[in-house]
């Protein structure tokens, strides 16, 4: 079998979607990497995985370059041969599909994580984007053999509105996670304390946050949890997670340095934050499924978020977390309270969190369901 995967970053490819590559070229198929150049762009030859770059300028909206980068993409596709061509993300779905179709390429798959910020909230502008991404999407699905998404709710909403049929529909949650990595046995007591004294918080009862510095992701709503909980001495809310510049909802930085929170920027040591933390926050408004939840139950952490798209894909209400509704600061420090002052709570939770994940997300699960997919698809073509 000859597959490409496409993607307008060769970041996100290298970091989700390597397993998947590396699962293909150990069973004796051919793997290629369709993407513009970055800083990740030579390292999958390092696999034995042909990277072919494409041109693209990112930011821009004129149709005659859009579609400069679907005849682009045709050019780095039309010579492989592919049996199976995989998009991600909504532009590279949109022009790989056409350019696959050009191409004359057998089978087409699509993945859809998440459908984006746009639809959040219902702004004049985000009205106008999600009326052009959907007309734009169902004609997408109809040219394509199988469209993945990543939770039940974004599929739902789109069959609802005649976007998709429910034959096109195929679920595998998440890109996974390696659970063996994220295992609350590889950040050890000490180091956790090391990391502690570093940040000047001994002895605290930590509760962590990892995301963008955006509104969306519900910061405006973890700094006033802070707040309202800023009697207990002995905790301490910490935010991960670097400023968005461009976009406008990121967060001004002179709010996050301020209040009851420790803003510690962008960091490269999640996994030991993750050990170091003892509950994990995430009131964030929409999402795919997102990653940094995986991690923290992994870890065996117990876990606060909204109950909202992508988010309750990962905690089940009262078994390994609690689930709140978005944008109600009152009801998150509520649920953060009772882990607060239930430590037995947070470790039966932690420990049931763990189980979930190694069951439904370890990666190597995900990898088998995709695996398996491109198998079925490549024999119905027989």
């Amino acid at each position: 079998m000859r597959i490409a995967f496409l993607s307008h970053l060769d970041l996100n490819l290298y970091l989700f979607r390597l397993p998947i590559m590396k699962k293909m070229l150990e069973e004796g198929h051919t793997v290629y990497v369709i993407c513009p150049r970055g800083d990740k762009f030579d390292l999958f030859a390092f696999y034995g995985i042909e990277a072919i770059e494409y041109k693209i300028q990112r930011s821009s909206l004129n149709p005659l370059k859009e579609l400069k980068t679907i005849y682009n993409i045709y050019r780095a596709i039309k010579t492989l041969k592919l049996d199976i061509l995989h998009t991600f993300t909504a532009k590279p779905n949109i022009y790989g599909t056409f350019a696959g179709k050009m191409a004359k390429v057998p089978t087409i798959i699509n993945l859809v994580e998440g459908l984006g910020s746009f639809y959040i909230e219902n702004t004049f502008k985000n009205i106008v984007v999600r009326i052009l991404i959907e007309k734009l999407y169902k004609l997408v699905f109809i040219l394509s053999d199988r469209v993945i998404f990543v939770n039940s709710d974004d599929p739902k909403y789109l069959e609802s509105k005649g976007i998709i049929s429910s034959l096109k529909i195929k679920i595998i949650k998440s890109v996974g996670i390696d659970s063996d990595e994220f295992s609350p046995d590889n950040v050890s007591e000490e180091k956790i304390d090391t990391l502690k004294k570093e940040l000047d918080i001994e002895n605290k009862i930590v509760v962590l946050m990892v995301a963008r510095a955006i509104w969306h992701k519900g910061v405006g709503e973890f700094y006033e949890a802070a707040r309202l909980l800023s009697k207990y001495e002995k905790v301490q809310f910490v935010l991960v997670g670097d400023t968005d510049d461009g976009n406008p909802s990121s967060v001004d930085k002179v709010f996050l340095k301020r209040g009851y929170v420790l803003w510690l920027g962008h960091r490269d040591d999640i996994l030991e934050l993750t050990g170091m933390s003892d509950i994990y926050v995430l009131p964030s408004y929409r999402e795919g499924v997102p990653r940094t939840l995986l991690e923290a139950a992994s870890m065996a952490k117990p876990i606060v978020t909204t109950n909202t798209v992508g988010c309750r894909e990962v905690v089940i209400d009262g078994y390994n977390g609690f689930l709140v509704s978005i944008k109600n600061s009152q009801a998150l420090s509520n649920k953060i309270e009772i882990l607060i002052n239930e430590t037995d709570k947070r470790k039966v939770m932690g420990e049931n969190g763990r189980i979930l994940v190694t069951k439904e997300f370890d990666v190597n699960e995900v990898v088998k369901q995709y695996v398996e997919l491109y198998i079925e698809l490549k024999e119905k073509r027989k």
